[in-house]
């Protein structure tokens, strides 16, 4: 093997001189941002208030540039109220070397105005979600039917209104 490094994979060795690695990493355009926060449904939200940063997981929707969120108070929504400025992250990973994410950064806006609520939560409703999903993701008892009335459904709604944007990829076709 002329001592070239070499990989091993079942017994086979192939020479690291004589393969080319084809990975790409890049940015993500406008509409491929747009693309992949619409096509996930579990993003994550880092918030910070009193010496604190926080990051959790939570399902929302994405429409015309706003993430929409249902939560049960706890913490991040203590904390959001405290300081609106968060960051929001959904990435899609196919492989360690083959993913998709964004980082946007924007303001929390807590929607308690009866229609500006039932707007929002029309939109998580309409969402596709897994057959086998979180009890989080289900709004009502009668999931996976919307309730005739939007006020049966506890907790808190909010939109994060994005102002910043970036996405990034990384993509192997493998050894060429």
């Amino acid at each position: 093997m002329n001592g070239c490094p070499y990989i091993a994979s079942s017994a086979i060795y192939l020479e690291a001189d004589h393969q080319k690695n084809s990975t790409m990493f890049g940015t993500l355009n406008d509409e491929q941002v747009k693309e992949l926060l619409s096509a996930n449904i579990i993003g994550r939200i880092g918030c910070h208030s009193d010496g604190i940063t926080y990051v959790v997981p939570i399902s929302y929707v994405f429409v015309d540039g706003t993430v929409y969120c249902h939560s049960r108070e706890g913490l991040k929504v203590e904390m959001m109220r405290k300081n609106p400025d968060v960051c929001f992250e959904v990435d899609e990973l196919t492989s360690m070397a083959n993913w998709r994410s964004i980082i946007a950064w924007g303001k929390y806006e807590e929607l308690t105005a009866e229609q500006d609520r039932n707007e929002a939560l029309k939109h998580l409703l309409q969402r596709v979600l897994p057959v086998v999903s979180s009890q989080t993701t289900h709004l009502s008892n009668s999931w996976p039917f919307a309730p005739t009335d939007l006020s049966e459904i506890e907790g808190i709604v909010f939109k994060i209104n994005l102002e910043k944007i970036t996405g990034r990829f990384e993509k192997y076709d493998g050894l060429k």
